[in-house]
Parts: C-alpha cells; structure tokens; sequence
C-alpha cells in the first residue's frame, strides 16, 4: 500500500466516525455510510476491515461514551497500582522497551543549540505525521491534520528553536516503522525517546506511560497518583505539551465525566486511536480483562529538567 492510499484510508474512517456519532439516533446502515465516505458498500468494507481488522459494524457497534465510562470504571485501579510499582503497559509497541531520556540542564536552556534534528513526513495509521529524531532517539511525533505541514514543522521548530533543522526522510524512516509496527514478528530496534520538558512534564508524562493498553485514566486521577490531587488543570497542560503523540498516550486522558475531551490532533483522531486500541486487546464490546502482569518500567530520567513554573 502506498503512502497516499494509507492516509487515503485513515482520512475515510475519521470520516465515517465523524458520521456515525452525528447520526446515531438514525442508526445507519453500511451502504448510508459508505455514500457518505465515496465508496461503494463492498469498497468500503474491505478498506475498513484491512485497516481495522474487523469490520465496520463490529468495530462501532459500542458509543464512544459507553466504552470510555467502562474503561475507567475497569482501569482506574490499574493505573494507580502500576504507577506505584513504575511498571509500563507496552503490548502496542510489541513489548518494545521505551526509553525515554530527558535533556540536561544546559541542554534545556540552550534549546537545542548545536543539536541536529532531523525529520520527515510519513504515513502513520492514524494519517500523516511528522517525526523528528535526534542521535538519541524520536523527540516530536506530531500529526498533519486538522493542522498543515507547514503548522506542524513550525510547532517542532519552537520546540528546538536553536536546533540545526533537517528534512531527511531515509533518516526517519526506521524511527516512524518503529513507531507504528506493521508486524509483531518483526525485529525492530527499542523505542528511544529523547524528549525535553519540566520535571512536572516529565511526571506526568511517565504516568501517560503507565496506562494500560486499551484503557484510559482521567487528570485528577494522574494528579492524584503524583500526590499532588489540585493539579488537574496542570496535568492537563502538561499533556496538552506532550511531544511525542501517540508513543507517549495522551490520548488515553479523558474528563472524569466519561466525556474524551479534547485532542490537539481532532477528537476524532482521539476516538479512532482509543477504539483501535481496544480491538488490539480484544473486541471493543467485551469487557477487557485487566492484565496479569505489566511489562518493564520505562526509564526516564528526571536529573536536571528545570522545576515547573505551573506546579
């Protein structure tokens, strides 16, 4: 499949969500839905099933509300306990190591100075992202849309304002396949992340780590598993600047209500991820059993990251 085909097909299905949620009081059919997306019933239902690996009416049989409101009635536990022990959830990057590594004190405040970021746009199952990586690892996973490439390269730029900028697709084209594995069996390199922020960031970042696969957590309850149960509003701004989407998961983050919130990439986006990590689990309409284990603890080292200002 072609890049152009996958972010074709990921384009559809945000479509076809889109929809959905708008007409579910009208319960439509397969054939209402792919007249809507431009695609014959059978077209449709192929391109879903390959990109999903289920089909369309199984895949959106549950709202997003129910699954969400369940889900944290399930993990909320999981979290705190996982936290405490510093144990990871990894089974969707294929039990891949995450090593997340933070910049010095003199690497913060030089903000990338003499630091050599290259980055490239690929296609991703979730539409077309940029990926920049450093000698140390991937430092900014952004999606494309709802934003352009040209918002997207500027977000990475004022991440690293003195850093030497360079677009060098062959370079990043290992970091992007480790990202978003296409096989299981594949052997591919640990995940390595190199990524700067506040040691408040860096928390709060490491607890995103620790939600399971397939499951979601709330601020307050992130705020709550630090020790520190005021801080929703600056866990929410702490997420809101994670780096790296999708590796590091804010999209698991949800209002207490059971309602997703909002998405820098489109809520959207947010749902589909959710939804494709259920079925990753198990099917989006069983109960999804919490695991017996968590595998290994990603290393984050917190030495020297400036104090947050927020917190």
């Amino acid at each position: 499949m072609t890049a152009t085909e996958l972010n074709a097909d990921y384009a559809r299905i945000e479509k076809a969500i889109r929809y959905l949620d708008t007409n579910r009081a009208e319960q439509p059919e397969l054939a209402d839905v792919a007249k809507y997306v431009g695609l014959s019933p059978a077209h449709f239902q192929r391109m879903f099933t390959r990109w999903a690996g289920i089909s369309p009416k199984r895949f959106l049989q549950h709202r997003t509300a129910q699954v969400v409101k369940r889900l944290l009635r399930e993990n909320r536990s999981v979290l705190d306990a996982s936290y405490e022990a510093g144990l990871s959830g990894s089974s969707r990057l294929h039990d891949l190591i995450v090593n997340a590594e933070a910049v010095s004190p003199g690497e913060y405040q030089k903000a990338g100075e003499g630091l050599t970021v290259k980055y490239g746009f690929h296609p991703s199952p979730f539409g077309e992202c940029l990926i920049a990586i450093t000698p140390r690892g991937i430092c900014h996973l952004a999606f494309v849309n709802p934003v352009s490439r040209h918002a997207a390269l500027a977000r990475l730029k004022h991440d690293w304002p003195r850093a030497a900028l360079i677009a060098d697709q062959s370079a990043t084209r290992i970091a992007i396949a480790t990202a978003f594995p296409i096989s299981s069996n594949k052997k591919l390199p640990p995940l390595s992340l190199h990524i700067k922020g506040t040691n408040f960031q860096l928390k709060v970042w490491e607890a995103l780590l620790t939600i399971p696969d397939g499951g979601v957590t709330t601020y307050g309850d992130i705020a709550s598993s630090l020790h520190l149960p005021g801080a929703s509003r600056a866990v929410g701004t702490a997420v809101g600047s994670n780096p790296v989407s999708w590796l590091i998961p804010c999209h698991r983050v949800i209002r207490s209500t059971g309602e997703l919130g909002g998405y820098a990439w489109g809520i959207e986006r947010k749902k589909v991820m959710l939804y494709r990590e259920q079925i990753e689990k198990g099917s989006p309409t069983q109960p999804l059993r919490k695991p017996d284990s968590l595998p290994v603890s990603p290393r984050v080292s917190k030495s020297g990251a400036p104090h947050a200002r927020s917190a």
